[in-house]
């Protein structure tokens, strides 16, 4: 079992940045491949950016060159840094984790394992 625990949201006036932080527990962190989701009201949850344990790293094109997955494995933690925000990035993020080798894709899942979320808000 895998306990992930976000951080890091919060409010911000669109161009701004902000840093989101997942930490897991357990020893396999470095095994599982991450990623955060973004729900905006009355949206489906969608995948943004997800990195494999290799590294790999995929945006979804409405984040692409403004967002970055990383990932610590000595801390157990992956990080979305978050730049040149705009309203629509408004959503909960929730960070996720897959166990590798398993069916299916990073991008279509399934997750095994799901943060509570953390709440961003960009004002115009």
């Amino acid at each position: 079992q895998v306990q992930l625990v976000e951080s890091g949201g919060g409010l911000v006036q669109a161009g701004g940045s902000l840093r989101l932080s997942c930490s897991a527990s357990g020893r396999t962190f470095g095994t599982y491949t991450m990623a955060w989701y973004a729900q905006a009201p009355g949206k489906e949850r969608e995948w943004v950016a997800i990195i494999t344990s290799g590294g790999h790293t995929y945006y979804a094109d409405s984040v692409q060159g403004r967002f970055t997955i990383s990932r610590d494995n000595a801390e157990n933690t992956v990080y979305l840094q978050m730049n040149s925000l705009k309203p629509e990035d408004t959503a909960v993020y929730s960070c996720a984790a897959r166990r590798t080798p398993q069916a299916g894709t990073p991008q279509a899942g399934p997750y095994n394992y799901w943060g509570q979320g953390t709440q961003v808000t960009v004002s115009s």
